[in-house]
């Protein structure tokens, strides 16, 4: 099997993650004696500096952690929750369409990155916050290289930022923007973390000490402060063609910290995986893996139509349950047993065929009737000539640039683990908050406007995020953590990659650069929620006799780019103690890195 790279292996520690330069901050922090926690903490605010198109200061990071000092692993969700004055009648009451924008205010969260990260820290690391935020700092004040694509993405948002959001026009349009392969900087980001540091380190010597007061100054002193100004006075244009303001406050930043709760799991073969909670779509991935057990994936070409057609038709049934039942579980009644148990994915299982399928098939887990948004969303992609709804949200009437994801994993030498998932915050997602240098995330277009739904809109409660970082077990013991950006696509590339490493004898790299698919078969998480039924998406490097296969079996094909599918970080540690680990080569950003 031909790779792109080796495997990256060694003893010492190992870092996968969507850039390189955060990948090298992290192996950076593990040769200094930090620990896999300091480390991804690390690696995760400078992912905030290198890819501000992709993630910020003030978006959502969902973290699944294995600790080897208690031997447990748990979820830190950095998603965060709708405003108190954010419900149903507040959205409609200002706005003439029946979704909530892709952008601008009113779909702002809490932002969660912050206090999950400082969570993660305080409770597992060892390092300071400002030891930690030491190397986002410096890339802030001195510069970072950028890349091509964060370049476009600014252009493409000139209109809108010049004519409508003026403090994102001083920000990333002045001395003319980023250039590709120069270096950008932005001093106001890096005198935000400088001040947070000053306030922490006010608070005396203690270590835990200092990221509570870390924690205080962003959520109840100046950045929430200047969150809640900002918003209070500024009214914006949003994907929805209005001027609307938003309604986060200071308060619901002070009455919010980032919850930590037991993952969900399932077993397959010898290996468990775990995710996080319904807020997410990561159970989506389980409910795949759990209908997959009845089939045999051994007999099956890794690089084949069979495999790829089971393994689509698997995650048309799981994304539909999806749809019709995940939402935040301290809101809503999720059967979530039943929808993982073998009883109820033995009977979903038979609807599995030869042939592809273009049916939208909830189940009907105890006995629940299933409602979404399928035919709402299949005439929505259709109004907006499948231009909007491919899973990534859209800025506007004046510009359209598509907002993605980071991720990191990271092993250490003692066997902790750290699989993680920034994203939001992206500077085309709102104006920028000038006295911070970045802006506020826009999850809250996740939501529908229907409370009555599992992922309906109340105030406090999480929208159902794609955000879904992955860890495994093998034989009881941790094995690995691995993730990918891509929206929707993020429980569909994760097990293709897993199911060619347990059924095909994958190594990561080869299961990482083997060519991949997806459908999106599914309502759209992002705006404006579009459905494009039966369409499977499979890379060009495929042979053409697998697409014509597939195209016999009923898929609505659609053949993409040579490396088109998957932005994969992984990295596992095996039982002889060697840490491995394998990046993305697509994009020519991801790298992982150890000894």
């Amino acid at each position: 099997m031909f790779t792109t790279r080796p495997e990256i292996a060694g003893t010492f520690g190992a870092v996968s993650s969507t850039h390189w330069i955060a990948s090298q901050v992290g192996m950076a922090v593990l040769e200094r004696g930090g620990n896999a926690f300091d480390a991804a903490a690390a690696a995760g605010f400078t992912l905030q500096i290198a890819e501000p198109h992709l993630n910020g200061p003030l978006g959502d990071c969902p973290i699944i952690v294995h600790s080897a000092t208690t031997g447990a692993q748990s979820v830190i969700c950095g998603q965060g929750v709708a405003p108190a004055k954010l419900d149903v009648a507040h959205v409609r009451d200002h706005l003439t369409l029946g979704l909530i924008p892709g952008t601008g205010l009113l779909p702002a969260m809490v932002p969660g990155a912050f206090d999950a990260w400082a969570t993660m820290l305080r409770d597992h690391g060892t390092w300071r916050i400002a030891d930690v935020l030491e190397y986002a700092i410096g890339y802030a004040i001195n510069g970072m290289h950028y890349v091509p694509r964060i370049c476009a993405t600014v252009q493409t948002m000139r209109p809108l930022f010049e004519q409508e959001w003026p403090t994102s026009a001083a920000l990333w349009l002045r001395d003319g923007g980023p250039q590709p392969g120069k270096l950008w900087s932005n001093p106001t980001l890096g005198e935000t973390y400088r001040r947070v540091v000053r306030e922490a380190e006010a608070a005396g010597s203690d270590r835990v000490r200092q990221i509570d007061a870390a924690r205080d100054a962003w959520y109840r002193g100046f950045v929430a402060e200047a969150i809640d100004r900002f918003v209070r006075e500024t009214e914006v244009l949003d994907a929805s063609g209005q001027r609307n303001r938003g309604v986060l406050t200071g308060d619901d930043m002070a009455r919010w910290h980032a919850p930590v709760e037991a993952p969900v799991g399932v077993d397959y073969g010898n290996t468990r995986i775990l995710k996080c909670g319904t807020w997410s779509q990561g159970p989506a991935m389980l409910q795949t893996l759990a209908l997959l057990r009845g089939f045999d994936l051994d007999a099956t070409d890794p690089l084949g139509d069979e495999f790829a057609h089971l393994v689509v038709e698997a995650m048309k049934l799981a994304f539909a349950d999806r749809e019709a039942f995940y939402g935040d579980p301290d809101f809503a009644e999720v059967p979530l047993a039943t929808l993982l148990s073998e009883g109820y994915n033995a009977e979903r299982r038979k609807l599995i065929t030869e042939a592809a399928t273009d049916e939208w098939r909830p189940g009907s887990p105890d006995g629940i009737a299933p409602r979404t948004d399928y035919a709402a969303a299949i005439a929505r992609a259709a109004a907006a000539h499948e231009a909007l709804g491919g899973g990534e949200p859209t800025v506007s009437r004046l510009g359209a640039s598509g907002g993605d994801t980071c991720h990191v994993d990271v092993v250490d030498r003692w066997g902790n683990m750290v699989s993680a998932t920034p994203s939001g915050g992206w500077l085309q997602s709102s104006p920028a908050i000038p006295e911070l240098g970045f802006c506020l995330g826009t999850r809250g277009q996740m939501f529908w406007l229907d409370e009555t739904l599992p992922n309906g809109l109340k105030p406090g409660k999480r929208p159902r995020t794609t955000l879904s970082p992955s860890m495994a077990l093998r034989d009881g013991q941790p094995w690995m953590a691995f993730g990918t950006p891509g929206g929707e696509q993020q429980d569909q590339w994760q097990p293709i990659m897993l199911l060619r490493m347990l059924h095909h004898g994958y190594n990561s790299q080869q299961a990482i650069d083997a060519p991949s698919f997806h459908t999106e078969h599914w309502v759209s998480s992002f705006w404006p929620r579009g459905a494009r039924p039966g369409k499977m998406v499979i890379e060009g490097r495929y042979p053409a006799a697998v697409a014509e296969a597939l195209r016999a079996r009923g898929h609505r094909l659609e053949v993409g780019q040579d490396w088109s599918e998957g932005r994969l970080c992984a990295v596992r540690r095996e039982p002889d103690g060697q840490i491995i680990a394998g990046a993305n080569p697509r994009g020519m950003q991801g790298y992982a890195v150890g000894r």
